[in-house]
């Protein structure tokens, strides 16, 4: 995963733009791998019920189509956990690209302001004491 942003310390205006950036991107694209992973697990648990069906069907012993039911039973609660996180991945992504765009609105012109002058501008702090 080389696309998560480092916790290196850098806070400056454009290292934490990136960092959101990153940050909502690498959501982004966890979700769309989640919502490929539950049409699997779904389709999985379907066919595990139409197999455990066919196996009784065939008169097979019982404790197979136990079984099979019970990998069925198994996929669809992984499902809805699966479900569950990509809501999560959902959420955390909209929330990440929130904060990038309200951290710009904020940050934005003073960092351009500091950007552009010649003059070395103090540490964060110096005026404090």
């Amino acid at each position: 995963m080389s696309n998560l942003a480092t916790t290196d310390g850098d806070n400056t205006f454009k290292a934490v733009q990136q960092k959101l950036k990153t940050l909502g991107t690498a959501m982004d694209l966890a979700g769309d791998d989640l919502v490929t992973l539950l049409r699997g697990m779904r389709m999985n648990a379907q066919r595990a019920e139409g197999l455990a069906v066919d196996i009784a069907n065939a008169e097979l012993d019982g404790k197979f189509i136990e079984m099979t039911n019970q990998v069925a039973v198994a996929l669809g609660g992984a499902a809805v956990e699966v479900r569950k996180l990509h809501e999560t991945a959902q959420e955390t992504s909209g929330l990440a690209h929130d904060t990038r765009r309200t951290h710009a609105r904020l940050y934005e012109g003073l960092d351009d302001i500091r950007s552009s002058r010649r003059e070395r501008t103090p540490k964060p702090g110096f005026f404090a004491h």
